[in-house]
């Protein structure tokens, strides 16, 4: 089984890392050997001794390739319960200016916007190029989509807070059993 990624030519040192460490720990992880070609931006995931693991290994490349730190898309191969989806934004902006202002309404004014979503989810998100990228378990991911689905829709910022106050209290709930 062979994976082919294109990945965006300035996130390819990130996943080579220092001195290729990066590279190596998802090699390791995956059981996979990567081939990455920093001049196309292609990498090539191959022969995975074991195919979950090697399945694992692309959404590893992908989440970085989606700007994510190499340290939050490795936790995808700690935990087979999480997730990693990607929110194209490509169809939803008309033009580039349209595009950075989504963006802009979804990462908020220093990145306050962003980082109460991921505070509320209990997700880590990442806006980058045209895509807005989650790592979560399920529910988490479902409820900060459907938040980030609001502000895309127009809907203004409280409102879209309140949503995401009120299912953080019932993601806790049923975290507890209760």
């Amino acid at each position: 089984m062979t994976e082919y990624i294109k990945v965006p030519l300035e996130r390819i040192a990130v996943i080579v890392g220092p001195k290729g460490s990066t590279k190596e720990l998802i090699e390791e992880k995956s059981t996979a050997m990567l081939n990455i070609d920093s001049d196309s931006g292609d990498v090539e995931i191959q022969d995975p001794k074991d195919a979950l693991k090697g399945m694992r290994a692309r959404e590893v490349v992908h989440a970085i390739a989606r700007g994510f730190s190499p340290e939050k898309a490795l936790k995808l191969f700690d935990n087979e319960y999480l997730m990693f989806e990607t929110i194209d934004l490509s169809n939803i902006a008309r033009t580039e200016k349209d595009l950075e202002r989504i963006k802009g309404r979804i990462i908020g004014s220093d990145g306050k916007t962003r980082e109460f979503f991921e505070n509320l989810t209990d997700t880590n998100i990442s806006v980058y190029g045209k895509t807005v990228s989650l790592i979560g378990y399920p529910e988490q991911n479902t409820v900060a989509r459907k938040g980030i689905d609001m502000l895309l829709k127009g809907a203004a910022h409280g409102p879209v807070y309140k949503f995401l106050e009120k299912n953080k209290s019932e993601l806790k709930q049923a975290e507890r059993g209760l």
